[in-house]
């Protein structure tokens, strides 16, 4: 059972803060969205290390918006629903594609520079994209130019207070409405902070998985404490495989971006034996699953633990221009992008699923909010399109600014809110290790391919782990497992749920995609087990 809160207290004994907007999470939805609430609110914005570490900074293909004469809405339109296979919420599509142009605009506003190609925006292609779309900045660092960019426009607004090295433990709700979270400073010491409204922007889980893209503090907080709160978490089975990490002795799982195959790259077999034309039409721009599972097969029967990305046959100048991150971090591992075969292999690289929101970002829990990879709007259905994420997390944080300045102010609490769980000091090991395992477990039974027999395996190697929550937490790291705990327990019922393959979620089992019995969210709520949401179209 995971327990309400994670620590004791008593918000009679805590020191209170308040402010008017809590923004926890400091990627490309907590900027944006504090820099846009700013402009009426005060606003808090809470990192659990600094506004530089985030899934966005590592962030290298772009941000996907209709620029181009020959493109349309439409079109992005009809590439983000095929991706989706069938869970997309139409709705939420329509306003990312019409809406994600004037945020791209915005951005360049607020101080980001995007590449130009003979004095137009620069464009370019990639994986399930019918028409070249994406925008990037300095080649393929465009995350880390956004994070600047935004970063450097919170640092000279006086509406925004900071708060680095904090982390939020637990949201603190009465009567379905959240009424602010329960913070703890980098001394230790705790405090209740309060808000008109809460927005989460915590990210993803990617941590919850051995190999994955994303950075350390991918824990999905966001999404374990809406879940304790008594929110609505969907479609948790969905975990985005990134087809190409860097697979090297020594090297970390390096994001070697889509956009190398959208300008040509290709990927070959450990024989040189070029596969994909094997798997789909649309070759090594396939979505992102069906090159994920592609490249396990192929590994599988050549008995590697990797495949080659090949882009050889262009110029060395084109390629340092173009992947100028990429290209030196291969260098430090002594491979040269221009004339090596590059080994990789998938990665855990998003969580599609997350905390339920409407499309205005607003939960089932009143003043709060997710936007982001820790939210589930219905954008990416049960398979994101590239480059779709950047674009949404704008379009919503604007969204769920417009509904907060609808909100009424918030009444007095005069609940006694507390938790007295008789929590006892952890038993002797180390929490790196316990995460580890964590991990493993989840390559092992809820990896790229699943079945009944190896989800019942991880639902029982994970349940062995479930004595730490009920022990006293003290640290940012104790905090960080509970999470992932959490979130893989989530992913793994979900997963177990969904008797189908579809997008992202593949059961060797049930190899086939089923509209007339599973087109419909995967709901899971505290104390309500999970449930489902049927979808309407066809």
């Amino acid at each position: 059972m995971i327990p309400r809160y994670l620590v004791d207290f008593s918000l009679d004994t805590l020191p209170q803060v308040e402010t008017d907007v809590i923004i926890i999470g400091a990627g490309i939805a907590g900027l944006y969205t504090a820099i846009l609430a700013s402009k009426h609110y005060r606003v808090t914005l809470i990192t659990k290390k600094s506004v530089f570490d985030s899934n966005t900074r590592y962030a290298q293909g772009g941000i996907a918006a209709v620029i181009a004469d020959d493109d349309s809405p439409l079109y992005h339109r009809q590439d983000t629903l095929f991706a989706g296979a069938g869970l997309c919420v139409e709705g939420a599509v329509d306003a990312l594609v019409h809406e994600g142009p004037e945020g791209v605009k915005e951005l360049m506003k607020m101080g980001t520079t995007f590449d130009l190609e003979n004095g137009e925006l620069a464009l370019t292609k990639e994986g399930a994209h019918s028409h070249r779309r994406i925008l990037h900045a300095q080649g393929d660092a465009t995350g880390f130019e956004i994070v600047r960019a935004l970063a450097d426009k919170v640092g000279t607004i006086p509406n925004i207070e900071v708060w680095d090295d904090h982390f939020a433990i637990d949201l603190m709700v009465h009567e379905g409405e959240c009424r602010g979270a329960l913070i703890q400073r980098p001394t230790g010491e705790r405090l209740y902070l309060t808000g008109k409204a809460t927005v989460l922007c915590t990210g993803g889980a990617g941590q919850m998985y051995r190999y994955t893209t994303n950075p350390e503090v991918a824990t999905g907080d966001g999404i374990a404490m809406a879940y304790r709160a008594g929110a609505i978490i969907q479609d948790m089975e969905f975990i985005q495989f990134h087809p190409t990490a860097l697979c090297y002795p020594g090297a970390p799982r390096f994001l070697v971006s889509e956009a190398v195959r959208g300008e040509g790259a290709i990927l070959r077999n450990i024989k040189g034996e070029r596969f994909m034309s094997n798997y789909h039409p649309q070759l090594e721009l396939a979505p992102r699953d069906i090159v994920a599972r592609a490249i396990v097969s192929e590994m599988e029967e050549t008995k590697s633990t990797f495949v080659y990305l090949d882009m050889t046959h262009e110029s060395e100048e084109m390629v340092k221009h173009r992947f100028p991150t990429i290209y030196e971090t291969c260098l430090q591992y002594g491979l040269d992008l221009s004339s090596d075969w590059i080994p990789v292999a998938p990665a855990a690289h998003y969580t599609m699923g997350g905390v339920k929101t409407d499309l205005n970002g607003e939960t089932n829990l009143t003043r709060l909010f997710a936007c982001g990879e820790a939210s589930s709007t219905g954008v990416h259905g049960a398979n994101r399109l590239a480059s779709n994420s950047l674009s949404e997390a704008i379009v919503f944080g604007r969204r769920i600014v417009e509904r907060i300045d609808t909100l009424e102010p918030m009444s007095e609490l005069n609940a006694k809110l507390a938790c007295d769980d008789g929590r006892k000091d952890l038993p002797i090991q180390a929490v790196v290790e316990r995460r580890l395992k964590l991990q493993k477990v989840m390559v092992r039974y809820v990896g790229l391919h699943r079945d009944e027999q190896s989800l019942s395996k991880g639902q029982e190697e994970l349940q062995r782990q479930f004595g730490f929550l009920q022990a006293r937490l003290t640290r940012r790291e104790d905090f960080e497992f509970a999470n992932l705990l959490t979130c893989a327990k989530l992913t793994t019922d979900s997963a177990q749920w969904r008797q189908e393959s579809r997008g992202a979620h593949y059961r060797l089992d049930y190899p086939e995609r089923s509209d007339e019995r599973w087109l419909k969210h995967t709901l899971v709520q505290r104390g309500q087990g999970i449930t489902e949401e049927r979808i309407a179209h066809v």
